[in-house]
């Protein structure tokens, strides 16, 4: 099964820009959009993407983050949110369970410059977390989270680490409550597989060239409870795919 994560920035523009031709080109089994900035009823699917079973989950805010899971399979349950309020109002979360596992489908907020946002960001990561360990428990399977984590986890996953210490996403507390995550019993499947990988970015600034320049961020990840990695075949970041200031990443499992 094909896993593919990508932020599109607005799915309406990256369907425009031919986002479905070059997903439809990876053959995910399941897509997981996040910042769609849409409602379903907005969105003109191709007759491609329409095949797939699409879940969504959008913000209260019109054009405003939002999340939506596009599978081949029918999942056995779709849910939305965490069921907190003060965190339930932007689309953030999105949630199948298969067979074997449950997807967790994520736009972690960012914290914003200045870090005027991170007291929230921490309250949000701690529920996060504790969703996810929820998840395992009532549902006794593994969990699979992706997304646009919003966080550069280690200095191999940033361009340029000394000039961005403490921006928005580099912050220590940021980075410190990641590893409480991975802590928590979940792998980043990127570096394990790829542990030394440099200059492997999912985010490039729209300014002065960055993409081309290849002067990004790695904010993109599939997460993985720990007794599934083994079942973890490889774990790729897409960054030849154009359309967003993100790239899709993927994992494939057996």
């Amino acid at each position: 099964m094909k896993l593919i994560s990508w932020n599109v920035n607005g799915i309406r523009a990256a369907l425009k820009k031919g986002a479905t031709e070059s997903i439809l080109a990876l053959n995910p089994d399941v897509l997981c959009f996040q910042e769609t900035k849409a409602r379903p009823e907005q969105v003109e699917l191709s007759l491609e993407l329409g095949g797939y079973k699409n879940y969504w989950n959008s913000a209260e805010k019109k054009g405003y983050s939002g999340t939506a899971i596009f599978s081949k399979e029918k999942p056995l349950n779709v849910f939305s949110d965490m069921g907190i309020d003060e965190h339930d109002t932007e689309g953030r979360v999105i949630t199948a369970e298969f067979a074997d596992f449950v997807l967790v489908n994520v736009y972690t907020p960012n914290s914003q410059d200045g870090l005027r946002r991170l007291d929230y960001r921490m309250e949000w990561d701690l529920a996060f977390r504790n969703y996810l360990k929820h998840l395992e428990k009532t549902r006794k399977k593994p969990v699979v989270f992706c997304g646009d984590l919003n966080v550069a986890h280690e200095e191999i996953d940033i361009a340029r680490p000394k000039t961005n210490r403490n921006s928005a996403g580099f912050s220590d507390a940021e980075r410190a409550s990641f590893t409480k995550t991975l802590e928590a019993g979940f792998t980043d499947s990127f570096r394990h597989f790829h542990p030394d990988k440099a200059e492997a970015y999912s985010w490039w600034s729209f300014r002065a060239g960055a993409r081309s320049r290849n002067v990004g961020w790695r904010l993109d990840y599939f997460g993985v409870s720990n007794k599934l990695i083994d079942h973890v075949k490889t774990a790729t970041i897409h960054a030849e795919i154009l359309g967003s200031d993100h790239c899709p990443v993927g994992i494939e499992l057996a």
